[in-house]
This record gives structure tokens, sequence and C-alpha cells, in this order.
């Protein structure tokens, strides 16, 4: 993995009303990207904000 998501595993993202997700943010810890979740939610923000972790969806599915 020389891309970086080794460095920085866990990514923040949001989704709107019609399901489209965009990357907010990438970061070295979960702690670090649930307090970016938490501060977007605190805005009232209507939209969905959540944690993942780079790599989990294709381990998932192989």
């Amino acid at each position: 993995m020389n891309d970086g998501s080794a460095m920085l595993p866990w990514q923040v993202i949001r989704q709107d009303d019609h399901s489209n997700r965009y990357r907010v943010g990438r970061y070295a810890t979960r702690a670090e990207a649930e307090q970016v979740v938490d501060s977007l939610d605190d805005r009232g923000h209507e939209q969905l904000y959540f944690v993942e972790r780079l790599g989990r969806q294709a381990a998932e599915s192989g």
C-alpha cells in the first residue's frame, strides 16, 4: 500500500439525500475520524456522516 492508506486508514464519508457518497477526509485513527463526524453532526447538517476503514469493503466481499 503505497497510496498512504496504511498511514491514514480511516475516512469520514458524507452521504446525501440521494445516496451519493463523498469523502470528507482521511485520518490516522478511528477516534480522530469520529471527532470530525461529531463536530459535523453538532452543526445540524441534514446529511449523514460516518466513519469507514479503507479497504474494509474489499476484504469483506472477497
